[in-house]
């Protein structure tokens, strides 16, 4: 997961509620300094604070049209200093503006909506403290793609790699919706190499743990440590593929495996990815064969370097895996077993990966959208699903830039327009504050039906 909040060095709660900070005054039209990026990170952080993050949205999209659910639900504030304080609660979006701006996290993750405000939690007696609600949440982090992608490792990501995050987003995104019937679903970019979906729908946020431990099962499909070479099992060669990953493999994962994996990836090129793709093999004679098979054809194209080539080269190649399965000689059972194994390899090297953990607990935090990742200062904005092959985390807005953006604009004069309109932002945040406001618009629908039932009573 990136940056987990369970790693940071130290942790204090606020138990009890501190004294409110005196409200901070809005912010002027004053010129800021004209090189952003030579700033000390701190004042650009409390830029970002005072002039972009959008707070009344943040809270309206945590409330769900009903105060009492922002009041109960829990911040952690990740501290300049290392500094981890968790159980804050506010009751108000300017209670909790006026103390993100006191204290200028460097992260705020969110946690789940309680039984009771978080802040008062050493006040009340063992078990009346109970996580009630919250998002169902996913995770998606590149470095899990460490032992399949050969442009990169670790927290590194290039354009090739990034394609893995398209590819879980457009599979997930379509299960979640027609699998599961969910509609207010919001992917937000982790600021540096994952991706996060908040699924908002009050069906999701209901769920309990067994229920979202349930779903993981249902949605995760590579499963395994870093030791395991073969991670999917499709089951029997006799039984059908069920109808989410047959739809997946049609729709979305093989012509991604060709596309990312065969093109991008170029994965026979490289040593070590090529020998853990011959691990899977069934035997020892059937990767001998198929060594020696991509040998020759190296020797074919040798001369050729040009990118057609190299990508024709990887075709037959992997053409030549599938034949030398399909004329696998053994036992009939050890066919079977290996009968799903092309399209196992395909789910392998192209299906999302998850961390489970994140999503089956109810009281998991997970960094909040529009954060600024403290490495890269990139801010966390949302990306639009339908769109999500556009969506580029090198072009994303980073700290720095928003305030010389700001600066521009108010050296060519844009008055009355508020400051986050005047930079790259502000398609990022119409779109989230489109996505708001759908789910007051469902909340307010509910409400007003409840109230006219109650008056037939």
């Amino acid at each position: 997961m990136d940056d987990p909040a369970s790693t940071d060095p130290t942790t204090t709660t606020s138990d009890e509620k501190a004294p409110a900070p005196a409200p901070v005054p809005a912010p002027t039209t004053t010129t800021l300094p004209s090189a952003p990026a030579d700033l000390p990170a701190a004042m650009l952080l409390d830029t970002f604070y005072r002039r972009f993050f959008p707070f009344k949205d943040f809270a309206r999209w945590l409330s769900y049209a009903n105060p009492d659910t922002l009041a109960r639900r829990e911040f952690s504030f990740t501290l300049d200093n290392g500094i981890y304080v968790r159980f804050q609660s506010f009751d108000s979006p300017d209670e909790l503006r006026n103390e993100v701006l006191a204290k200028r996290p460097v992260k705020i993750d969110i946690g789940a909506v309680y039984s009771v405000k978080p802040r008062q939690k050493k006040t009340l007696l063992p078990g009346a403290f109970v996580p009630k609600e919250k998002e169902l949440v996913l995770d998606i982090d590149m470095t899990d793609y460490d032992d399949i992608r050969t442009c990169c490792q670790g927290a590194d990501i290039c354009a090739k790699c990034w394609s893995f995050m398209t590819i879980a987003i457009q599979l997930l995104d379509r299960a979640l919706r027609d699998d599961f019937g969910f509609s207010h679903l919001l992917w937000v970019y982790s600021g540096r190499r994952g991706v996060h979906c908040w699924v908002c729908d009050e069906e999701a946020r209901k769920l309990g743990n067994d229920a979202r431990q349930a779903l993981v099962r249902y949605l995760e499909v590579v499963r395994g440590g870093e030791s395991q070479e073969k991670k999917v099992w499709l089951g029997p060669a006799n039984a059908p593929l069920h109808p989410f990953l047959q739809d997946a493999l049609d729709h979305v994962l093989q012509p991604a495996f060709q596309r990312v994996v065969l093109g991008d990836q170029q994965i026979f090129e490289h040593a070590a990815a090529r020998d853990r793709m011959l691990a899977l093999l069934p035997d020892d004679a059937v990767r001998s064969r198929v060594r020696t098979a991509w040998t020759t054809l190296d020797k074919k194209y040798e001369d050729s370097i040009s990118e057609p080539d190299l990508i024709e080269l990887a075709n037959a190649k992997w053409n030549i895996l599938v034949k030398s399965l399909g004329s696998y000689v053994g036992s009939s059972a050890r066919k079977a077993e290996i009968a799903h194994l092309p399209r196992e390899i395909v789910v392998q090297y192209t299906y999302p990966r998850l961390d489970a953990n994140v999503t089956t607990h109810i009281n998991h935090l997970l960094k909040a959208p529009f954060c600024v990742h403290p490495k890269t200062g990139r801010v966390c904005v949302p990306i639009d699903p339908a769109r999500c092959a556009e969506f580029d985390p090198f072009n994303v807005p980073t700290v720095a830039g928003l305030v010389r953006e700001l600066n521009e604009a108010m050296d060519v004069e844009a008055e009355g327009a508020p400051d986050w309109a005047k930079t790259s932002l502000k398609s990022h945040l119409q779109y989230f504050k489109s996505f708001v406001d759908g789910l007051d618009l469902e909340a307010r629908r509910k409400l007003r039906r409840e109230q006219e039932q109650s008056l037939d009573f």
